[in-house]
């Protein structure tokens, strides 16, 4: 169902200063549903997200190909006799192709994927208004919030697909390229194939929601502004200065108040038993980062003119 589609659906009404129309009729959950469903398909059609999910799954590739290569000599990755100078999982690829997927997802949680969903999220306002679509999009008996609502949920799927593009594609090429069995810990145990494969399932559903605050701090941008491009290079531009302070020693006290402090805690879930102190406080400042950038960019969309 397209855009038209779903607003032909209710016939055209008149707007008011809230993007309501005078005397309409109550939105049935049907309507509701095919809003999102028409922010998805929009979302999802555009090459710009198709372009973003191939260079995300292009990662893990070129990361198993380049292991491949570096280890067919029977070498280690990293360079070192007992591979220790790889970052983190790298070295335990060559004997286990599940590794790629742990691998692959912290080489891309801290960079790739944020930037992608802060293009995404930056341009969900900004870029309709720059298209001058948005006025039609807030034909009643759509309303702003829910508009709001159906393009964060949209943002939202955007980050669960990203995160599978990764992980799927590095399963994949894991398989292809290197042994699988019974997965180490990094507790020194060892489980089985399958419960490994479950915790990369958890560990793909806990980096995709580590992603949600940054999604609703690039939606409050985008009602900031008209155009998409500035939205997104802002947005993109936040993830990169906050993570440069994150990295400054001097400034520790606010470390654990940056929403990408704990993303990489993910690695926890890889132990025996779950360690979840960090888990669970990266979820919560996900969470809280969500209700203040999502109020905010509520409270700014729903009083902001429509001239376009």
């Amino acid at each position: 169902m397209s855009r038209a589609e779903v607003l032909d659906s209710e016939g055209p009404q008149g707007l008011d200063r809230t993007g309501g129309a005078a005397g309409a009729r109550a939105v049935s959950p049907l309507w509701t549903l095919g809003l999102l469903r028409s922010e998805l398909v929009t979302t999802f059609r555009r090459w710009r997200t198709l372009a973003l999910l191939g260079v995300l799954a292009a990662v893990p590739v070129l990361i198993g190909i380049a292991i491949k290569i570096e280890t067919s000599d029977g070498g280690s990755v990293g360079g070192g006799p007992e591979g220790g100078g790889g970052p983190a999982f790298l070295t335990q690829i060559t004997n286990n192709g599940l590794f790629l997927v742990f691998a692959a997802l912290a080489a891309t949680l801290p960079v790739f994927l944020p930037m992608a969903v802060g293009v995404i999220a930056g341009d969900a306002v900004a870029g309709e208004a720059n298209a001058g679509t948005l006025r039609y999009l807030l034909v009643a008996p759509a309303g702003r919030t829910r508009l709001l609502l159906a393009k964060y949920a949209a943002t939202l799927v955007f980050c669960l697909a990203a995160t599978l593009a990764v992980a799927v594609s590095a399963l994949i090429v894991g398989a292809l390229l290197f042994p699988l069995g019974d997965v180490t810990t990094i507790s020194g145990t060892s489980i089985s194939f399958g419960d490994g494969l479950i915790r990369a399932v958890l560990i793909a559903l806990v980096v995709a929601a580590s992603l949600i605050g940054l999604a609703a701090l690039g939606l409050f941008v985008s009602t900031l502004t008209n155009s998409g491009i500035a939205a997104m290079a802002t947005t993109v531009g936040l993830v990169i200065t906050v993570q440069i302070l994150d990295t400054i020693p001097q400034l520790h006290g606010i470390h654990p108040y940056l929403f990408p402090h704990y993303w990489l805690s993910f690695a926890d879930l890889l132990r025996e038993p779950f360690y979840w102190d960090d888990v669970l406080k990266n979820l919560g400042l996900q969470g809280v980062y969500a209700a203040v950038f999502g109020s905010a960019a509520w409270a700014r969309f729903t009083a902001k003119d429509i001239s376009a």
